[in-house]
């Protein structure tokens, strides 16, 4: 034996029934017939269930088990959706204005304005197809990371499959906080009991059997049938499957609903506002341009008005950031999948919003702020203390006595007995993996098997034993006994409660002699156990007694309780007493300690003792020294006036029951608070539901948890919270980066052709042009600017890696805007400074105006295009923060980089290509032209980093 007892399992022989599947809907329902008789009928063994193969087959034969989706969008029609937008309708009246013109001044050579466009709208076209294919691609590898999962028996083996591959003849494995995945009859039943709320409106749990009915009733009488979309909210069972997919109860519903239309979210809601503001704002400004520029010059001719018209669509066009709702969605989906890769698996895109918003994260316990490894820290015995050193389950640790290894044999020897006799009257199993250790069984008693292994000769002496029999603990006994086995003789290794232990005892264990149980000494015993408890360690004494009894009187195969003489658990020698613990993790403080600078409160939420939560929350940070956790208890005494005053300055709940959580949440979001709120067990479900974000663990969450949270942790670690938070921030600096760019670009483009008709005559546009119709940007140059410059930097800055610290500001309230005053004055004054360096840069090269030039509208249109482009790329750096100066982190994202090279080089291309040049009517530039385009373009540079300083100097009041 290894020195850990293992109860030997028989596994029945592997395989399955052979005979026809019956997988017609038979006459008579199974609820009505013996579950044997069902589970024959689908040729199935409950004992092994279907092996691998036999599953496989009826999967592919009877389809996955999934609700009747909607039938996939044809490859033709989202494409064609990139042109359903009022933007590209105006584009294409804008093709058929410029192809009319072309017709009615007999179609000479090739409507270039017409094919241009054209082109234009197919390009945007493609981008945004691109962009949503992306997007769809990032939401279906989230989706696969948050599938549903079910436990099966198969190939004799207990296994956890995929809901979707779940098939009829499954046996189901069920237990407590499990989404159940099909129809199907139990087998077998123990205190079970289901929500099925969701299928019937029965608000109470139904309690189930496995005996079969007299007569076909209703579905919610149906007391031997568990039906898919319902939960286990206690007890165990065994159920065959019956029906999946569209033959389940919940799939005959599905037949009859409607597709139901999800609400947008807030930052959905603030983007269509937003575009909708900028939509009829431009639109006025594109009317007011089309009548000045009529005004001002002298309509004459179709092609006078086609390009009066042309231009007011352009500007219309360029101004709206049609793309915005497919960046959005990329950029969000890439930042979902940056958070699924440090293991915060966020189930809906827009959840990011709100995550980044979150004010108070309330945090349970066990697994998620500590180890969920419980660990032996201390041992007293008559002779003295010992503290262990090491947490968690890895066997690494030394025995201290004040602070020095320990020496003093009599303590060693009554140290050892302790761990020996906890780690004898043990059903736990620790075994190492790939140097990883891991436990089965009961986490307090697999705390014992680690510290037996960290004095050295514990587990050789505990070797030396072999167990003959056991009486389990119980709620109600709150101790357990094993009867050992030895060369000396049979011994009975006691562990429970320290006071229920002592009551039994008649002796102390001092040295190597056993003394009497005085009233000093146990007085001293319980003294100790006080002290350890109010330590907020968990307390379990040890015990022993010899017994005259032969070894031969147990079957060492098959022991069990009947073994025992209730003698045996009498007169014992009293061992000594263990503080156990579940350690913190030690990530978790610096999370505290990092979410508390970020302005979001951190609560602890137990049903662990007082004592035992105020002491954890101390060491992580949540509290100061002497704080007290409230109870479930105190808060159902509280009025809601009062529960509102007390959660405002409460950090730790104790001993709380699932209805406590929802009243914390409720009272938390009463004052404004957006709360983040973590569980695992079927009752934080509700809880979950009603936070802002729900948080399900991943590993010991039950599967109805992981449905109702909005962000599941793959690790149970709090610290991945905090840092979800961060990045949710991030996400949402990259969007204002992005609405940031895009709209005060697109507004320099809005004045340059507004200002630039108004002030013709004052600039030298309209002195010697030999044009009826005198613009500042051909509608053509204006499409150009908004292809090249939108999409690429605009993603670009979606990934930005963050600029500014994102958590030494307080969280995003709800009544923040998006985009607020501050942002609107940077975006209309960057934009203003960018139609002035386009005007003037056409200025100076134009004859007369405010400087004097000598070059050709032709010459001096393309300078100021040519401008206009490179004060976009140029804004693109501006735009990476509100107040950081752009050359800080200048060369952290390589992809913005790349955007702008690309950019550039199609500048020159449109510039210095000939056929590009028909096409956008531009012309050769030389050195001297480009290098006053790239000076005044990087006026919007400058500017903007005097407009920083003076908001990084008045935000620190200098």
């Amino acid at each position: 034996m290894s020195g850990y007892f293992v109860i030997p399992w028989r596994r029945r022989p592997q395989g399955s029934i052979i005979g026809r599947v019956d997988v017609s809907a038979g006459a008579v329902p199974p609820s009505v017939q013996d579950g044997a008789d069902v589970a024959r009928s689908l040729a199935v063994d409950p004992a092994t269930g279907l092996t691998s193969a036999d599953a496989a087959a009826r999967l592919q034969r009877d389809g996955r088990n999934e609700l009747r989706a909607k039938a996939p969008e044809p490859l033709w029609r989202k494409i064609l959706r990139q042109f359903q937008d009022p933007l590209i309708y105006l584009l294409l009246v804008a093709v058929a204005i410029s192809t009319a013109a072309w017709v009615a001044e007999g179609a000479d050579g090739v409507p270039v304005d017409a094919l241009v466009i054209s082109a234009i709208v197919i390009l945007n076209g493609i981008l945004g197809f691109a962009q949503e294919r992306r997007a769809e691609a990032a939401v279906s590898a989230l989706q696969s990371m948050t599938d549903a999962t079910s436990t099966v028996l198969r190939d004799g083996e207990l296994g956890s499959v995929p809901s979707a591959e779940l098939v009829r003849g499954d046996i189901l494995v069920l237990n407590e906080g499990d989404a159940v995945g099909a129809d199907a009859r139990l087998l077998s039943a123990a205190a079970l009991r289901l929500s099925e709320a969701s299928l019937t409106g029965e608000s109470e749990p139904v309690t189930k059997n496995a005996a079969a009915l007299t007569a076909e009733v209703p579905l919610g009488d149906r007391t031997n049938m568990v039906y898919r979309g319902t939960s286990v909210v206690q007890g165990v069972g065994r159920a065959v499957v019956t029906a999946t997919g569209m033959a389940t109860e919940v799939g005959s519903i599905a037949e009859m609903l409607d597709e139901t239309r999800e609400d947008p979210s807030p930052l959905q809601k603030e983007i269509a506002g937003v575009s909708e503001m900028l939509g009829i704002a431009v639109i006025v400004i594109a009317v007011v341009v089309m009548a000045v520029t009529s005004l001002v010059n002298e309509i004459s001719s179709v092609r006078d008005l086609v390009t009066v018209l042309l231009l007011g669509v352009s500007l219309a066009v360029a101004a709206v950031p049609e793309g915005l709702p497919a960046i959005l969605s990329v950029v969000l989906a890439i930042g979902v999948q940056q958070l699924a890769r440090r293991h915060a698996v966020v189930k809906k895109l827009h959840s990011v919003e709100t995550l980044g918003s979150a004010s108070v994260i309330a945090s349970d316990k066990t697994g998620t702020l500590t180890k969920n490894e419980m660990t032996i820290q201390r041992i007293r015995t008559s002779s003295g203390e010992v503290e262990l050193t090491g947490v968690g389950y890895r066997p690494e640790g030394d025995a201290l006595a004040g602070g020095r290894p320990l020496t003093d044999p009599a303590l060693t020897r009554e140290v050892r007995m302790v761990l020996t006799a906890g780690a004898l009257a043990n059903d736990a199993q620790l075994s190492c993996r790939d140097g990883d250790w891991q436990i089965q069984g009961d986490p307090t008693e697999a705390a014992f098997l680690v510290a037996a292994r960290k004095l050295s000769g514990t587990v050789d002496r505990t070797q030396q034993f072999a167990r003959r029999a056991e009486i389990p603990f119980t709620s109600e006994r709150k101790m357990m006994s094993a009867l050992v086995a030895h060369e000396e003789g049979i011994a009975v290794v006691s562990k429970g409660a320290p006071d229920v232990l002592l009551q039994r005892c008649v002796a102390v264990q001092i040295g190597d002699r056993v003394q009497p149980l005085d009233t000093d000494r146990r007085a001293a015993a319980m003294a100790d156990v006080e002290e350890l408890s109010g330590q907020a360690f968990r307390t379990l004494g040890v015990a022993y007694r010899w017994v005259d009894r032969p070894a031969t009187d147990f079957d060492a195969t098959d022991f069990d309780a009947t073994d025992f003489d209730p003698a045996d658990e009498r007169d014992l020698v009293y061992l000594g007493v263990v503080g156990i613990i579940d350690p913190p993790r030690p990530e978790v403080a610096v999370a505290v300690a990092e979410a508390r600078r970020a302005g979001v409160r951190v609560i602890m939420i137990t049903g662990d003792h007082p004592v035992t939560a105020a002491r954890i929350a101390e060491d992580l940070g949540i509290v100061g020294p002497g704080a007290t956790a409230v109870t479930g208890t105190e808060l159902d005494a509280l009025s809601p006036d009062r529960l509102e005053a007390v959660v405002a300055t409460t950090s730790v709940y104790a001993r709380v029951a699932p209805r406590n959580k929802l009243q914390i949440v409720d009272a938390l979001q009463a004052r404004g608070e957006v709360v983040a709120m973590t569980g695992d067990g079927v009752n934080d479900a509700p809880a979950l539901k009603a936070a802002d974000i729900g948080v399900a663990m991943g590993i010991t969450g039950t599967q109805v948890t992981k449905e109702a949270a909005k962000m599941i942790l793959a690790d149970d670690n709090f610290a991945t919270i905090v840092t979800a938070v961060r990045q949710g921030r991030a996400i949402f600096d990259d969007i204002k980066k992005f609405l940031r760019y895009l709209l005060s670009s697109n507004m320099g483009e809005v004045f340059t052709v507004f200002f630039g008709v108004l002030f013709a005559g004052f600039i030298g546009l309209a002195a010697g042009s030999g044009e009826a119709i005198v613009v500042p940007l051909l509608a053509t140059q204006i499409l150009w600017i908004n292809l090249i410059t939108d999409s690429g930097p605009a993603l670009a800055m979606g990934v930005d890696p963050e600029i500014d610290d994102v958590m030494s500001r307080p969280p995003r309230r709800a009544t923040d805007r998006l985009i607020d005053a501050e942002m609107w004055r940077g975006i209309i004054s960057v934009g203003m400074v960018m139609g002035i360096a386009t005007l003037l840069t056409m200025d100076i090269f134009l004859p007369g105006g405010l400087v004097d030039g000598s070059d050709s509208l032709e010459v001096a249109r393309t300078a100021g295009f040519t401008t206009l482009v490179l004060a976009q790329f140029f804004n693109a750096f501006n735009s990476r923060s509100e107040t950081t100066s752009a050359f800080s982190h200048l060369f952290s994202n390589g992809w913005l980089w790349a955007s702008v090279g690309l950019g550039v080089v199609l500048q020159i291309a449109v510039v210095h290509i000939s056929f590009l040049q028909t096409a956008f009517g531009t012309t050769t530039l030389d050195a001297a032209h480009w290098a006053v385009a790239v000076a005044m373009a990087s006026t919007v540079l400058w500017f903007d980093e005097l407009r920083k300083l003076f908001l990084r100097r008045r935000g620190t009041g200098s």
